[in-house]
């Protein structure tokens, strides 16, 4: 009897300190607890050149803004609508530039999650760019 009482003790206490059996060992983890083992989204900064210079001269660091991007020319499927780009991006810095714009617009650098600056990229390149300030 006293031999069963110590093997009962020592199963009790080798589960109790975080042992696991071989059943328990083929579970995986993550599984587990999804929620908990979330990455954090990256922020990257993103210089995004805003066609209306005047308006990014509005902008002061900090500033929360969405850009919006509006096809340059009309496209031949129809699809000419303005979208939204990128929501509430944090305002970075606002280069200065020397001398006034005549058409090429203005830099400005956003602190974007990384999948949004190059959905900001892709839209630079085929559309004009504006922001508002939210």
């Amino acid at each position: 009897m006293a031999a069963g009482l110590a093997m009962t003790a020592a199963a009790l206490a080798a589960s109790a300190s975080g042992t696991r059996g071989p059943a328990e060992t083929d579970k995986p983890q993550a599984a587990a607890t999804p929620d908990r083992e979330r990455k954090p989204v990256e922020m990257v900064s993103a210089p995004v050149r805003i066609a209306d210079a005047a308006t990014v001269r509005l902008l002061r660091p900090g500033d929360s803004v969405d850009v919006i991007a509006s096809p340059v020319s009309p496209s031949s499927d129809g699809d000419d609508d303005a979208r939204v780009v990128a929501r509430g991006a944090r305002v970075e810095k606002v280069p200065q530039v020397s001398g006034e714009s005549s058409d090429g617009g203005a830099l400005v650098v956003l602190s974007v999650p990384r999948t949004t600056a190059a959905a900001l990229a892709g839209a630079g390149t085929r559309s004009s760019l504006a922001v508002t300030l939210c």
